[in-house]
């Protein structure tokens, strides 16, 4: 009896044996937690619960005080919301940018002190040369009512006195830009400013206190201690600064004489604040350069010239862009250094690691090309020459190569000439003949990729000569991502849907108003919805009967169940509708400022298709056309999509609009053929209307209007951005499009292809041929 107890205590020994330390250290866990807890008990009260007190009691005198009482411990309480519902409810009104509502500013404001003579000249060059660099660029004349040049932003006083020009100045920087630029740089129109340093100096200044920095220069009988900031090179002053001097700008200007307005402000700001003009704060050093006359900026290579922030006096434009020449490539050489010993040190570090120089990869410093995991994922490259290109935007094998395509093709030919010619002389020197292959590639982790074959003519130091082919590759690699400036838009713009409506159409346009219904009027979306009823020659005329009864019907019984809709139509009769046509009808009965939604029977648009359509439909801007996703035929479309290739990883989602209530969704795909649908302002569309009628007159327009749709007026008569995206959540069930003659041959050509390339998937085309095929052999 006594050995299978031993044997099987030993068996239950053997298994617990790996998990006795766990058990052991839980059991020595949690005695010694129980021993703590004793000893906190026994020491007296609880201290969170004393620290808490009550309203007005000896922790906390006022509840509207919170008392820093760092050496006590605070038991956070939470407090849920209520809301009297007595009170009625009023809503939150955010503001346009989350930067307001965080109470963020920007960093920098520059402010140009010109004149009349100078403003077409001078002014011009700086803004050429630094607009780009800074926020907001802003000039400031006495002249009044002064004609601003192309892209610059001119504020008039109307007075030329020195004093009174820097004293409206300030005040105009305090009123309206106060609240959002941490600092002001103020300058005149005859300085040079290096923008990229004065950009950093600013950003590594502290903005809590009063600072007013440039080039300091002593006032003419003063002490060492009052000095101004010379106006001539700029200075900065923060936002801190300008807010204390505001009251006093009146009092210094009837107080203080100078026919400088640096030295005005200088006095100004040590006599109201006792402020002061320095060179130097924090470390940061204002450096500048007074350039001697007829001195050649070429030649100029003295250290204080290499780090100024500013040059002064620029007596003429021509000298400002050759300044600016010379300081741009000082900026690009100390680039080129930076990243010269940036890949040193990477091909130093990467001899460290576990993979060494094999993990090192081209150009040093950016990512490896993309790894694909599949044959999916394979990245495909485009063959090109330099007259033609073999993968075109239409489909065709073969198509010119032109405009910004040609030119990057030749820009990357020059640029792979230039560096053989860089890296070979002086012992050869290369001169291209031709380009015989080329290759290029995007690759979304590095950028434009090219592998080009080039015929090349080697010439050596002794004059011989050889054709040599060479194959190079070359990465035009991905810069900073930049954010572009872009109108201000609303989700608050009403949606004027327009649905044209043809005789064939009436049948299913009462589906159409039920998910308008739902989708539309029961959320109550700000929206409405106007019908152009379509009639032919021989319809709807008197003693026949009306094709368009149940769709009038059917718009009066939305009207009466949702009270204060009303759903407009309007009756056109054509023997051959355009849809330009159309649209003219309908534009002449809104506002300038409607925004339409040109759409088809077959769509169901719903709040998230309208707010992007307002989003994306940007008046005197952009116009927005989506790509609908378009479900297969289902006669050859299976209800269970098929399932991927090996390696394919799991199967694709469901498309776009799947209802899961129907069972498995029908597949489809987005239509790029068609463009029925469109967002657009009707003062946009007028304006292209326009200039259609002004380039194309009497029966060329004629013609011209049965062959085009309202994108390709957009594209053609109108210099707006045109938005072509996918839209997922415009989802159009299975249908034949009616391809008329009467359009031009390549909206016809484009009609066609929807309609065959809505039938089905390949894979689902191969299976209908296979099936038909087997019957026919049965």
């Amino acid at each position: 009896m006594a050995g299978p107890a031993v044997m099987r205590l030993s068996s239950l020994l053997a298994v617990l044996r790996p998990a006795l330390p766990l058990i052991l250290g839980l059991s020595l866990g949690c005695s010694l937690s129980l021993l703590r807890v004793s000893w906190i008990q026994g020491e007296g009260e609880d201290p969170c619960v004393e620290a808490v007190g009550e309203p007005g009691g000896p922790h906390n005198p006022d509840p509207g005080v919170q008392l820093d009482q760092s050496d006590e411990d605070f038991k956070p309480r939470i407090v849920p919301y209520y809301r009297d519902p007595n009170k009625p409810y009023k809503k939150v009104f955010r503001t346009r940018y989350i930067q307001t509502e965080l109470g963020s500013r920007e960093r920098l404001l520059v402010a140009v002190l010109t004149s009349r003579a100078t403003l077409s000249t001078l002014a011009v060059a700086v803004n050429r040369t630094v607009a780009h660099h800074f926020p907001r660029l802003l000039y400031f004349t006495g002249q009044r009512g002064a004609r601003a040049p192309a892209g610059m932003q001119v504020v008039s006083h109307g007075d030329e006195r020195p004093a009174w020009l820097m004293s409206e100045t300030l005040r105009h920087l305090h009123t309206h830009f106060g609240a959002d630029y941490d600092w002001f740089f103020i300058m005149q129109d005859d300085t040079y400013v290096q923008a990229p340093r004065l950009a950093a100096l600013a950003g590594h200044l502290s903005i809590n206190q009063d600072l007013y920095l440039g080039r300091a220069e002593e006032f003419i009988g003063a002490g060492e201690q009052a000095r101004y900031c010379h106006g001539g090179f700029g200075y900065l002053l923060s936002r801190s600064l300008l807010l204390r001097l505001r009251p006093h700008l009146d009092g210094c200007r009837g107080d203080i004489l100078s026919a400088r307005p640096d030295e005005w402000l200088g006095r100004c700001l040590i006599d109201s604040l006792g402020v002061g003009c320095v060179s130097q704060h924090q470390g940061q050093q204002y450096r500048s350069f007074e350039l001697a006359k007829n001195r050649d900026p070429e030649k100029e290579g003295s250290s204080a010239f290499l780090s100024a922030f500013a040059v002064h006096p620029v007596s003429e434009g021509t000298l400002m862009y050759r300044l600016h020449k010379r300081f741009s490539a000082l900026e690009l050489e100390q680039a080129y250094s930076e990243i010269e010993q940036l890949q040193a040190q990477i091909r130093n570090l990467t001899a460290l690691t576990p993979e060494g120089e094999a993990g090192l990869s081209w150009p040093i410093g950016l990512p490896a090309s993309f790894t694909p995991h599949s044959r999916f994922e394979v990245l495909g490259w485009d063959y090109f020459t330099e007259q033609h290109t073999f993968s075109c935007a239409d489909g065709a094998p073969k198509c010119p190569l032109q405009g910004a395509s040609r030119a990057d093709v030749g820009d990357a030919v020059d640029t792979a000439l230039e560096q053989l010619n860089r890296r070979y002389q002086p012992r050869l020197r290369f001169q291209k003949q031709r380009l015989l292959n080329g290759y290029r590639r995007f690759d979304p982790a590095r950028g434009m990729e090219y592998t080009l074959d080039l015929l090349l003519e080697a010439v050596t130091q002794r004059g011989h000569r050889r054709a040599l082919a060479r194959r190079v590759s070359l990465l035009r690699p991905l810069s900073r991502v930049e954010i572009l400036p872009m109108p201000y838009v609303t989700e608050a713009t009403r949606v004027q849907l327009v649905l044209p409506l043809l005789v064939a159409e009436a049948a299913v346009a009462p589906a159409f108003l039920e998910a308008f219904a739902a989708n539309v009027l029961e959320p109550r979306e700000h929206a409405l919805l106007t019908l152009l009823l379509v009639y032919g020659p021989r319809e709807g005329g008197r003693g026949a009967p009306d094709p368009f009864l149940g769709v009038k019907a059917a718009a009066a019984e939305l009207e009466r169940r949702y009270p204060g809709a009303r759903l407009a139509w309007l009756a056109v009769r054509a023997e051959a509708p355009s849809q330009v046509r159309l649209m003219d009808v309908v534009s002449k009965k809104h506002p300038v400022d409607t925004l339409f939604f040109l759409t088809t029977v077959w769509t169901r648009p719903g709040p998230e298709v309208l707010n992007r359509c307002r989003m994306n439909a940007i008046s005197g801007w952009q116009a927005f056309f989506p790509v609908h996703f378009q479900e297969f035929n289902p006669a050859l479309s299976p209800q269970r999509s098929p399932p991927g290739p090996p390696g394919a990883g799991p199967d694709p989602p469901s498309p776009p609009g799947a209802d899961p209530s129907r069972g498995a969704p029908i597949g489809g795909r987005f239509d790029r053929q068609a463009s029925a649908e469109g967002c657009f302002y009707n003062a946009d569309y007028l304006a292209a209307r326009a200039r259609l009628a002004g380039e194309l007159a009497g029966q060329e327009e004629e013609e011209a209007l049965e062959g085009l749709e309202v994108m390709d007026v957009f594209l053609r008569f109108s210099g707006l951005h045109l938005f072509r995206a996918v839209e997922p959540g415009l989802v159009q069930k299975f249908s034949l499009r009616d391809c008329s003659p009467r359009l031009s041959e390549e909206l016809y050509h484009r009609c066609r292809l929807s309609n065959l390339e809505g039938l089905g998937g390949r894979a689902q085309l191969a299976m209908a041929l296979f099936e038909q095929e087997q019957a026919n052999s049965t």
